[in-house]
């Protein structure tokens, strides 16, 4: 069983010494690429491959595909969540206005309708608009067509089933095109409607779904892949909420896979040990002024922090989110690089101001960075409790690193190990080791190699040289049962204490789909990904307003935007179910509060000027919940309402809100923020109670629906 995928270094063939037998994947590569790319062991001279990865560095040189693996995985995480995740490349359905019939025979018409057979419709556009959407979307679906004005003056819309497009001629800013398989009903409403017509590829009064539409098209790979296969994430939120965990079977996949290569996921998958390499090799490297030794006190932490957690979670609070790998770095990255992405795409005007909460999840986030500065990888090393995951999972492993009775003492693979997985008699700390194969690629003598566990070779003879490390004594076990003592209590005065930290006041307005507050906040690892894949960012993190509890989760900003009906991408990149991956009509009917009408500031309602945007907004986001009742009329003296007195106030209809917020963005950003005319927006989403839906499973338009039979 040998697990050898590192570049060994080169060595002459000598008399009486055996050569290396090369990998499976080395063979592989000499069968497919030329000679010139692999170097000599007889003239001594290095192949291109070798001279290519000496210029990139001394691991890119031992450990080639290792790195590989490793770029790959660190550039795929940034594709999911800068590209995946970004929502603002979606665009609404196309659509075409100006349409006019210029070839119809209406015999031809009558014989089609009387044979139940189909005909075909002329159309010419002379107003130059953009045609390209004619031949990307409705040759491969369906085309809707809406007319203009009709004799009653009503809009009627005609649904073009599945017809053919056939572009007949492009003259200067004209089009024709000829619209084939059209039904026979469709072809009777065309004779008698003269124009103009407005071309769709969706039908426009349908609900508009762009957004969502969007996020499954790039969504090949599910943008929480990686938060979805850090262990600790699922484990620890199954745990606090006494829930099945859908990512607890990805978890436990990566979990399996880790038992064939040690700890791989810290040496091969892990985005954030990648960042944290970048960030030594760029700047850690030059700084040595606060360097420290590698066997202090703090060589467990990871240890104790992950106990620390766990009895945090068996005690029903959630701490995982602020210091697992995954979560660390999309939370970094939102509160980063995010906002430049969004502000040089939108507009700096775009991005919504910060909190006390978001700074210092920046410090934080730097701050595991700049642990480099006292030894390379130091997080990863000492500290990452998602690491401490894998490092306990590596005592069930079948593979290791072994060490053969040909090695001369070097030191250059302890020099080059980015764990410190190497004793000093270059032995195998068996709980630090990635099996990242740096080592074995810098072995001047080939004594390296990786294998089963039960493959016995002729090993070095341990504790040569001295290691002056020693089996666990009194000291040592004195030493563990104090620190699994403080983690514990660690882990339960953090429960105690995001508890009572907890303001109760504080009803945030959640995203739709999310569960029972008390079990989001055993859910929510606070990762940032929901933030990302908001459009327009009314899901914004929560500061210290709720309490160290709340810090970091998200909640709807209505002054800010509002949710629109085509999105349901927070639920979608969820890993833990904290928001629920509702299909976009139930997420329609989810209740995340409800609007609330303040009669003694609504600008209508105390008579001091007209005013229907909350009631515009809703209308065009299709829930039209809020309707018009007239306040004010004045009388004459006989009783009859005096024409053109009063105002048309909104009243709202409770069962049909849902609390999207749209109608308080509206209303602040006109009479608020431009116009000055109010404080605050007349109209607020408020949550808690009967105000919101939150359940665990089942449609929340049955619910809607039972709620309004009642």
């Amino acid at each position: 069983m040998r697990m050898d995928w590192f570049l060994p270094t080169l060595r002459s063939n000598r008399r009486g010494v055996t050569p290396r037998v090369r990998s499976r994947f080395y063979r592989v590569l000499q069968r497919i690429l030329p000679k010139v790319f692999f170097s000599s062991t007889q003239t001594m001279r290095f192949g291109l491959l070798r001279r290519m990865l000496r210029k990139m560095g001394p691991v890119w040189t031992s450990a080639p595909l290792r790195r590989a693996v490793q770029s790959a995985c660190f550039i795929a995480f940034l594709v999911l969540f800068f590209y995946v995740c970004w929502p603002y490349s979606a665009t609404p359905a196309s659509g075409s206005p100006g349409w006019y019939p210029i070839e119809f025979d209406y015999q031809r018409q009558l014989v089609s309708l009387e044979n139940s057979d189909t005909d075909a419709f002329t159309l010419l556009d002379g107003r130059g608009t953009d045609h390209s959407w004619l031949i990307e979307d409705v040759l491969t679906g369906s085309l809707y067509g809406r007319v203009g004005e009709s004799h009653d003056t009503v809009d009627r819309n005609i649904s073009l089933s599945g017809p053919a497009v056939t572009i007949i001629a492009v003259q200067s800013d004209e089009v024709e095109i000829k619209l084939e398989g059209i039904d026979p009903a469709s072809l009777d409403e065309l004779s008698v409607s003269p124009g103009p017509w407005t071309l769709h590829a969706v039908d426009p009064t349908a609900w508009p779904s762009h957004y969502a539409d969007h996020l499954a098209k790039k969504e090949l790979i599910d943008a929480e892949m990686f938060l979805a296969i850090d262990p600790l994430v699922s484990l620890s939120t199954a745990i606090a909420s006494g829930s099945w965990v859908w990512s607890l079977v990805t978890a436990m996949a990566i979990l399996a896979a880790c038992v064939l290569i040690p700890r791989g996921f810290c040496g091969y998958l892990c985005p954030l040990g990648t960042l944290i390499d970048f960030f030594d090799w760029c700047i850690g490297r030059h700084i040595r002024r606060f360097r420290v030794s590698a066997d202090g006190w703090w060589v467990h932490i990871r240890f104790y922090l992950l106990g620390s957690i766990l009895v945090s979670a068996c005690a029903g609070v959630l701490i995982s989110g602020y210091f697992s790998a995954i979560p660390v770095i999309t939370r970094g990255m939102q509160f980063t690089v995010a906002p430049l992405q969004n502000g040089v795409s939108n507009g700096w005007h775009q991005i919504p101001p910060w909190n006390m909460g978001q700074v210092l999840s920046v410090v934080m986030f730097l701050g595991v960075l700049g642990l480099g500065f006292l030894r390379p990888r130091f997080w990863c090393k000492y500290v990452c409790p998602s690491g401490a995951v894998f490092s306990v999972g590596n005592l069930l492993r079948i593979s290791e690193r072994k060490v053969d009775s040909s090695c001369i003492h070097c030191n250059k693979c302890v020099e080059i190990c980015p764990f410190d997985a190497i004793k000093p008699d270059f032995t195998t700390r068996t709980l630090d080791c990635t099996l990242c194969q740096s080592c074995g690629g810098v072995c001047p003598t080939h004594s390296i190699t990786f294998t089963g566990r039960w493959d016995f070779v002729e090993l070095k003879t341990p504790n040569q040289p001295p290691t002056h490390e020693t089996a666990l004594g009194r000291r040592g076990f004195l030493s563990a049962g104090v620190g699994t003592t403080l983690a514990s209590a660690g882990g339960l005065l953090s429960a105690l204490g995001m508890n009572r930290s907890l303001n109760a006041n504080v009803v945030p307005v959640r995203p739709p789909g999310s569960v029972p507050e008390d079990s989001f906040l055993q859910m929510c690892i606070r990762c940032g990904e929901c933030f990302k894949a908001c459009p327009s960012d009314v899901l914004q993190p929560l500061g210290f307003e709720q309490g160290l509890d709340g810090l970091w989760t998200p909640h709807v900003v209505a002054d800010w935007a509002g949710c629109a009906a085509s999105c349901n991408g927070c639920g979608q990149v969820c890993p833990t179910g904290a928001i629920r991956a509702l299909p976009l009509e139930e997420k329609r009917w989810a209740r995340m509060g409800l609007a609330e009408i303040n009669t003694s500031t609504c600008l209508p309602w105390v008579g001091r000027e007209a005013c229907q945007l909350c009631v515009d907004e809703c209308d065009a986001a299709g829930y039209r919940a809020i309707e018009f009742v007239r306040i004010g009329t004045r009388m004459d003296s006989q009783g009859n309402p005096i024409e053109g007195t009063g105002f048309l106030s909104p009243l709202l209809i409770p069962d049909l809100c849902v609390g999207c917020g749209l109608c308080q963005t509206r209303c602040h950003g006109i009479n608020v923020a431009d116009g000055k005319l109010l404080n605050e927006s007349a109209i607020i989403i408020r949550a808690g109670g009967e105000t919101e839906d939150r359940i665990f499973s089942g449609s929340y338009r049955e619910l809607a629906e039972a709620r309004r039979r009642s």
